[in-house]
Parts: structure tokens; sequence; C-alpha cells
């Protein structure tokens, strides 16, 4: 700010001391709220990903009017969403037993298969080179044996088959790829489509249990993600109730350091509110609504309306003088300090310049009282 600026607001010599230390008791309780609101920051963040994501609407908050009622949701109590995490598990250990028998009548099936006359050539994988088979891989794009469905089926490593439409879809490849790559004429062809015809008789009975799992695990699963996804709506929308009150709380705060203020001012001099009336003429339009705003804030009898607005500054109460002095000094920093660093390099200065500018936002909202008018003043 300049020196004119300086000269205008500035307050008297003896008031500096008093100033100062009531200047760092304000700003240890700003730099408090400081951390809270960045706290709160991040849970309101988090809230509104998860809506977002989820396109789920905003639950209603105390602050926004009465509390969704959603009987769905509201029956996620702690308690309940525990109760609820121990029957996921149960469903899911029921499931792999299910599977695993199935697993293991498939297994029984494979077996018999297995112990044809005919399955020789097909229970290991084809000897290539053995048998000269050049042009192999160009006409087989995925060889497949029995020995190699036995190793995938008990393997532990994570790689094992999930179910047994995935057993069943190799089994019918190994007769296929023999099917394909000989002609209809040779044996191995031929025992071939006779073993394919043995499993899919085999398959048939075993069908109607595997389509009655997969219903009844697309049934638990649907299920689950809707717990799921409740037990989420209903922790997020905690946490979005529990956030409104800390900011209930945050904005008492920021009351009472209002009052504190204003108790800690002095009576302004004669002088001090010539110096406010000449700075607020070097307002802008814009802001010199605000500073009217904040008048008429605290005088119900003040009107501003009209392009003329007449404003008697002795007539004002010492709370309104302050407000408008925080109001104005913060307002006309801002300026000044907007117009030197257009243009200049201050990309090192950013996270600074980011402080600096939510602390100057301090004094503006202690310039400020609880509900405004609902007509603003014009200039």
């Amino acid at each position: 700010m300049d020196s004119k600026t300086d000269s205008v607001l500035e307050a008297p010599p003896e008031t500096a001391a008093m100033d100062k230390s009531q200047a760092e008791s304000l700003n240890q309780g700003v730099d408090e709220l400081f951390i809270k609101v960045d706290q709160l920051d991040h849970k309101l963040n988090e809230i509104e990903r998860f809506y977002s994501s989820s396109n789920t609407k905003l639950p209603n908050t105390p602050r926004g009017g009465s509390l969704v009622k959603d009987k769905e949701r509201e029956k996620f109590s702690a308690g309940s969403f525990k109760k609820k995490q121990q029957d996921i598990a149960s469903r899911e250990a029921a499931a792999a037993q299910r599977m695993q028998e199935l697993m293991r009548q498939f297994g029984t099936m494979l077996r018999q298969l297995t112990q044809h006359q005919w399955a020789g050539p097909f229970l290991q994988p084809v000897d290539v080179v053995g048998l000269g088979l050049h042009d192999y891989y160009e006409v087989i794009e995925k060889p497949m044996d029995f020995s190699t469905i036995k190793c995938r089926m008990e393997a532990k490593d994570g790689t094992g088959y999930k179910n047994v439409r995935e057993i069943c879809a190799d089994v019918r490849l190994i007769f296929k790829n023999a099917m394909k790559y000989n002609e209809e004429r040779d044996d191995v062809h031929v025992m071939a489509k006779t073993l394919l015809d043995k499993f899919e008789t085999k398959w048939l009975q075993l069908l109607p249990k595997v389509d009655e799992e997969e219903e009844r695990r697309k049934e638990e699963e649907a299920e689950m993600q809707l717990d799921v996804h409740l037990a989420q709506e209903a922790a997020h929308a905690k946490m979005a109730r529990e956030l409104c009150l800390e900011l209930d709380e945050v904005d008492t705060h920021i009351e009472e350091l209002k009052d504190l203020v204003l108790q800690k001012c002095r009576k302004m001099t004669t002088e001090e509110k010539k110096r406010l009336g000449t700075a607020i003429t070097r307002l802008s339009p814009e802001d010199i609504n605000k500073a009217l705003e904040i008048i008429s804030q605290n005088d119900p009898t003040f009107q501003a309306s009209g392009d003329t607005v007449e404003v008697d500054i002795d007539a004002q109460s010492e709370s309104t003088l302050w407000r408008l002095r925080f109001f104005v000094k913060d307002t006309l920093q801002l300026q000044m300090k907007s117009s030197t660093s257009t243009g200049g390099n201050n990309n090192g200065d950013n996270n600074q310049n980011c402080n600096n500018k939510r602390k100057r936002d301090i004094p503006e909202s202690l310039a400020k009282t609880a509900p405004k008018k609902s007509k603003k003043p014009h200039s």
C-alpha cells in the first residue's frame, strides 16, 4: 500500500502497541480456524467425490432443512453394518463351498472321460517335434490337453479355474483342436468326436446345477453390492451431518472473534473518521456497495437507494465504524497488491500469496454481521 493509503488508515502512534497485541491474538485464532477449515475441506471433498462417483443425491443436512429419512440407509447403524459384513462373509464362504462341490463333480466326470480307451492321445500335450507336425502351431492357436487342465484345476496361486464353465471350455478345446488339425477319416479325428459327444452328454447332466448356482451367485452379488453401497452411503451421510455441525462450530468461533475485535476496539477519533471517509471514496463502485451494506446491516433505518447516498460518518456506531475500517483497509490493500503483482514473476510466491489472500478474507468476514438483507443497497 502506498504512503497515501497508510496515512488514511493507520492508527495513531499511541495505540500501535495495543493494536499489535490484539492483532497477534486475533491471528492466532485465525490460524486455528485455517487448520480446522482445511480439515473440513478434506472431508467435504471426500463426500463430494463419493456422491459424484455413485450418482447419488447429497442428503439434506440441518443447514438445508430436514434430514433425509431413508429407511434403507438408516438400518446401517454401526452394529447392523458389522452384522452385514459377517453375513457377506458367510455367504461368500457358502458360495465357495458350493463351487467346490461342482468342481468335484466335474472332476469325477473328467476322470471317467480320461479312463476311456480312446483318451490316450489327449492326456498329454501334443508332441509336435516328435510327430513332425511342423505346421501344428500355424493351425492350432491354443493347444490344450487333460494334464494341463488338471494342473490348472489344482493350482493354488490364483491362476486356477474360477468356475466349471471355464474347465468345460478347455475340455471342448482339446477335442476341437484334434478335429480341426486331423481330417475326418483320421482315427484321431474320429476318437476326438466320439469323446466330445460323450462329454457333452455328461455335461448336460451337470448343467442344471451349474445354471442354478450361477443364478444364485448373481442374486447374492447384486445384494452384496447394494449392501456395500448403502453402507458407504450411510457412512458418508453421517459424515455430511457431522461436517455441518463442525461448520456451525466454525461459524460460532468466527462470531466470537468478531465480538472480541469489537470489544477491544477503542473509540474512533474525529481524525480517524475523516480518514475513513476519505478512504471510502477511493473504493470501486462494487466495494462502495459492500461498505453501504455494512452500514445498513447495523442501522435498519439507513436507506441505500438512488444514484447518490449520503453517509454521516459521525452518526455511525463504533462497531459500524470499525467494521468499515477493517473492510476498507483490507480492500485497498488487496487492490494495491493486485496492481503491483500484475505482470511480475511471482510463481515462487504463489503459496504465500494464497495464504495472504485467505488471511485478508478474515477482516472482511469480521466486517460483516450475520444474515444479509434480501435487498442490496445501490450506490
